[in-house]
C-alpha cells in the first residue's frame, strides 16, 4: 500500500509540474472538484484523456462524486479477464439498486492497440454491460502505464495477442482515493462489496 501511495504521489507532482493549464476554474456542471479540493493522493490529478466506449473523451476529475471500481483488463482474453470481468459483474449485482447512481463501474485496457472504441462497444454489449453504472476507458500507451503503476496493476505483453497481467479490482472513494484492492480471481468479494456500499451510503 506504501508503494501505491507513493506511486500516486509522484505522478500527481509530475501532473503539477507539466500542466499549468489554466484550468483552475471548476466546470461546475461536470461536478470537477477545484485543485484545491483534491488531495495529493487523488487520481484526479492525472491529467491524461481517455476514449470510453461510446468514444467520448473523458479526463478522471469527470468522474468526480462518484465511488470508482476498477479493474485492468484487454478484450481478447481468454484467460484472466473473463473471470475479473465476472467478479466485477458479480460485485455490481450485490449492491442496492439505489446506491447504482452514486457508482462507476469502470474497465480499463491494457491494449490499446487493438481495444478501440469500437471493439470496447462491441465487448460491453456482449456482455450486458453497456449501460450505466459501466464504463470501459482506451487511453494512450503512456497512460496506460502510469495508470496500471498507480493502480499497482503489472502487465507484459508475452505473444501478440496475449498479455500477462495482475489480477486487481481497485476501489476509490468520491475524491478519487484509494480506499480499497481486491487481489486474485474468484475471491470472496464480501470486503469490496461492504466498503463500495460504505462509501455509496455516505453520497446519499
Amino acid at each position: 500500500m506504501k508503494k501505491l501511495l507513493l506511486s500516486i504521489a509522484t505522478l500527481v507532482l509530475f501532473a503539477c509540474s507539466t500542466s499549468e493549464l489554466g484550468d483552475s476554474a471548476i466546470d461546475s456542471e461536470k461536478g470537477i472538484s477545484s485543485p484545491e479540493e483534491i488531495s495529493e493522493l487523488s487520481i484526479y490529478n492525472l491529467p491524461s484523456t481517455w476514449t470510453s466506449q461510446d468514444n467520448d473523451q473523458i479526463v478522471l476529475k469527470e468522474l468526480n462524486g462518484k465511488v470508482l471500481v476498477m479493474v485492468m483488463i484487454y478484450t481478447s482474453c481468454k484467460a484472466a479477464c473473463p473471470r475479473l470481468v465476472a467478479d466485477m459483474r458479480r460485485i455490481k449485482d450485490q449492491i442496492p439498486p439505489e446506491l447504482l447512481s452514486d457508482i462507476q463501474m469502470i474497465l480499463v485496457s491494457i491494449d490499446p492497440e487493438t481495444d478501440t472504441p469500437e471493439r470496447l462497444k462491441s465487448f460491453a454489449i456482449e456482455n450486458h454491460m453497456n449501460e450505466e453504472p459501466w464504463l470501459f476507458l482506451r487511453g494512450s500507451m503512456e497512460s496506460v502505464r502510469d495508470f496500471a503503476n498507480v493502480l499497482a496493476v503489472k502487465y507484459k505483453k508475452i505473444s501478440p495477442l496475449d498479455f500477462s497481467h495482475s489480477n486487481i479490482i481497485s476501489v476509490f472513494n468520491e475524491k478519487g482515493e484509494l480506499a480499497h484492492q481486491q487481489e486474485g480471481l474468484g475471491v470472496d468479494n464480501k470486503e469490496t462489496i461492504a466498503k463500495i456500499i460504505e462509501l455509496a451510503t455516505t453520497l446519499q
